[in-house]
């Protein structure tokens, strides 16, 4: 697999100087923005030369043998070619050619030809139908027909992170990278694999395991091995996030017609998702909104939640989201309501705290109170930033749940864009929405739940549910 994200020589097949040539828009990115070091080698009928990469009007006559082809021609030109990587001796390829089974019987006939061939000489494919991958740490890219200049794409590359996403849509791999560059946590690895004729999301679920990843995020149309699938999420020790579509008739028609998925039974997938551990989500957003509460903050192994507010009707609000949640709105006891008294400027002592005006020390004084209470699991902190010294509390916050092993879900009241601002600049891992931040809770606990479950942990005493030691999912043991 390793070869998909690092490989030391790639031909892009179909790169040529025709105008709006989408394998020259991958030389160009290679090349032009990240300085890749491999060698580049430019099939194509005229045998030119593309973005300074020597060019070849034939596969056999390049002087190395390339650890990846990437191809991005006619499909029917496509079986052809995958006969000549096989004589070349070519082991890794990445078809971004569209037009095979998700395009009526002829594609599909094309499609079983290809796979014949690789099958037949130990081949690797990944595609058709796909977008490629992409590497942070590497450097390395082969997507067609992005803009490299986006500043998103720029920070992508100059911030590597630890959120490794497996994507059947090159369009949702695009958005959700663009989101996460407003979100917290950044871009490990990104591939697009289509049709998944060869390679598919359970051998990438298995390659994440020993590299930088922290969370996997999946979005899928189709389940072609479902026991594969599960078999490789139950084993990881890495969280595995999916948002699959084609929960309703229409949805799977839809998937249908764009990668040739079978939606497969909902209903079965769901079940199946909670025996292996998976985290199913709810939208699109949830790709890039969800993970900072696994990278970012303990995990929640109890549903006791204190609520500390500054705004009294987010309280009560939030404690809706938390009992729909299937979290617990925890009753304080006699102790911790006596020491929140003490602290000062405190409306209401029971759950949810709610403070009027007050200076900083009472908003550290509260937190300390709340994490260390035996009965309390985790906090859902609603603080409008109305002065600047609440960011100041925020980030101390962050070092009191390290310290007491305990999670806060953060999200400040204040319009959206504030709230984003404050999360890039402090690197403060605020939600955008206090839904947001309660399903993130939700989501910590039910990982937590399911590492207990498949004996990844040993729970230990002294809350609701059963205690884990150490703060990081990806570290559990």
């Amino acid at each position: 697999m390793e070869k998909f994200f690092d490989p030391k020589s790639v031909v892009v097949i179909g790169a040529s100087n025709t105008p709006f040539n989408l394998g020259a828009t991958i030389c160009v990115m290679l090349k032009d923005y990240l300085q890749y070091k491999g060698t580049v080698y430019a099939l194509n009928s005229k045998g030119e030369t593309v973005n300074g990469y020597p060019g070849y009007s034939s596969l056999l006559d390049i002087p190395e043998i390339p650890d990846l082809a990437v191809i991005i021609v006619a499909a029917k030109n496509v079986p052809g070619i995958i006969k000549d990587c096989a004589r070349k001796g070519i082991k890794r390829i990445i078809i971004e050619s569209a037009g095979f089974s998700e395009g009526g019987q002829d594609g599909a006939a094309m499609q079983c030809e290809i796979d014949d061939v690789a099958r037949a000489n130990g081949i690797r494919i990944m595609g058709p139908n796909c977008l490629g991958t992409l590497d942070t740490r590497k450097k390395f890219c082969c997507f067609y027909g992005v803009n490299p200049s986006l500043v998103e794409m720029k920070q992508i590359f100059e911030a590597p992170g630890t959120i490794s996403y497996i994507i059947q849509s090159g369009g949702i791999a695009v958005l959700v990278m663009e989101s996460l560059y407003y979100d917290l946590a950044g871009v490990n690895k990104v591939v697009s694999i289509g049709n998944k004729c060869d390679v598919d999301e359970a051998d990438f679920i298995d390659y994440f395991q020993n590299d930088e990843t922290e969370v996997i995020g999946i979005y899928l149309e189709s389940v072609t091995n479902g026991r594969k699938l599960m078999e490789a999420a139950k084993k990881s020790r890495k969280p595995v996030m999916i948002y699959k579509v084609g929960r309703t008739t229409e949805g799977a028609m839809a998937a249908m017609s764009h990668t040739a998925g079978m939606a497969n039974n909902d209903w079965i997938f769901e079940s199946a998702c909670k025996q292996a551990g998976i985290i199913r989500l709810k939208s699109i957003d949830e790709l890039h909104s969800l993970p900072k509460i696994i990278t970012e903050m303990p995990l929640l192994k109890g549903k006791r939640i204190a609520m500390f507010t500054n705004s009294g009707a987010f309280g009560s609000i939030s404690a809706d989201l938390l009992v729909e949640a299937g979290l617990q709105v925890v009753r304080l006891s006699p102790q911790t309501q006596e020491k929140l008294k003490k602290a000062g400027q405190v409306f209401n002592v029971k759950n949810p705290v709610d403070i009027g005006p007050a200076p900083p020390q009472t908003y550290l004084d509260i937190f300390e109170i709340l994490l260390s209470a035996e009965e309390v699991d985790g906090l859902l902190p609603l603080l409008s930033v109305w002065q600047t010294f609440v960011i100041d509390t925020l980030l101390e916050l962050m070092k009191i749940c390290k310290h007491y092993n305990k999670p806060a879900a953060i999200y400040t009241p204040n319009a959206m864009a504030k709230s984003i601002a404050i999360r890039a600049k402090h690197r403060i891992p605020i939600f955008e929405t206090a839904e947001q931040a309660v399903r993130a809770l939700s989501v910590s606990n039910y990982y937590y739940e399911s590492l207990v479950k498949r004996n990844f942990i040993k729970p230990c005493a002294g809350s609701a549910d059963e205690k884990l030691t150490g703060n990081r999912a990806g570290a559990a043991s």
